[in-house]
């Protein structure tokens, strides 16, 4: 295991510090991402290639981290093309369930074996490596990627077979959403009230309601600033991909309303925190 070599396709915000990540473990590392300057800052030890061929062929490992169907889509057809007979495929993006299954039947016709494992946390945790990982596969696959894994993320969960991975994802996306909805409320109504929003997030934080989430995020709305950790688009791609899914509750409709307004109204590339100023501005 130790002489297989890792591919990581896709250096984007979260794909850039989890490649790092692998790079700073030591693991013989090649990177791909259709932007090249995207892999600026890189060891010289680490492989930056010209294609996604040139990945595919040097790597027994390859990871991907891509921001939707259709860029998942593209980069698994060049892939099908070529020789994966014996290669491990591990696709940490987060797309539909139909995506992924078809994905992974394709994989396994080419004599791959595939993982679905998108993972919980946003650029921060990515940074320090302490991403939660939801991998749905077969569990000889996934002790394979398991000490990359263990350099990306605090948590491997095996949740089941392929497809499963993107329904944990699917899942915690939509209870992230209705937290980020619920918190911008809250904060915008204690400020009707009079409250300080100082004074309103350290109360939501030390008491029951506080979570990882809400102190995450509490920054950023003492700032007033937006910056995208984890864009607001990106969370209405996750709650439709719920939808779809079947997500037929009481808030769904809510969500879905309120985060694609949001993206009507602008706020799209701010991060998903932002849904704030959306609502204030209602």
């Amino acid at each position: 295991m130790d002489k297989e070599k890792i591919g990581f396709i896709g250096l984007g915000n979260m794909g850039y510090p989890m490649a790092k990540n692998l790079e700073k473990a030591g693991f013989p590392l090649a990177v791909y991402n259709r932007t090249i300057e995207k892999a600026a800052g890189l060891s010289p030890r680490t492989t930056v290639c010209n294609s996604i061929t040139q990945l595919v062929n040097e790597c027994d490992i390859i990871f991907t981290m891509l921001t939707n169907d259709d860029a998942v889509a593209a980069v698994y057809a060049r892939i099908l093309e070529l020789d994966i007979t014996g290669k491990l495929i591990v696709d940490m993006s987060t797309i539909s369930q139909e995506a992924t299954a078809r994905i992974a039947a394709l994989v396994k016709e080419e004599n791959g074996a595939f993982v679905d494992a998108p993972v919980a946390g946003s650029t921060g945790p990515a940074a320090e490596g302490t991403l939660i990982i939801m991998a749905g596969g077969e569990q000889q696959d996934i002790t394979r990627a398991q000490p990359y894994f263990a350099k990306m993320g605090k948590l491997t969960k095996h949740v089941g077979v392929n497809g499963k991975g993107i329904a944990a994802k699917l899942s915690i996306n939509y209870f992230l959403a209705t937290i980020y909805q619920g918190l911008a409320e809250t904060v915008l109504f204690s400020g009707e009230l009079g409250i300080a929003r100082t004074d309103m997030l350290e109360i939501i934080n030390e008491s029951a309601s506080g979570s990882g989430a809400t102190r995450v995020k509490t920054p950023l709305l003492l700032k007033d600033s937006y910056a995208p950790a984890f864009a607001l688009d990106l969370m209405l791609k996750d709650i439709l991909l719920a939808q779809r899914a079947g997500a037929a509750y009481p808030l769904t409709k809510e969500l879905v309303d309120t985060y694609q307004a949001a993206h009507d109204n602008g706020f799209g590339e701010q991060d998903v925190i932002g849904i704030i100023n959306h609502l204030q501005n209602k």
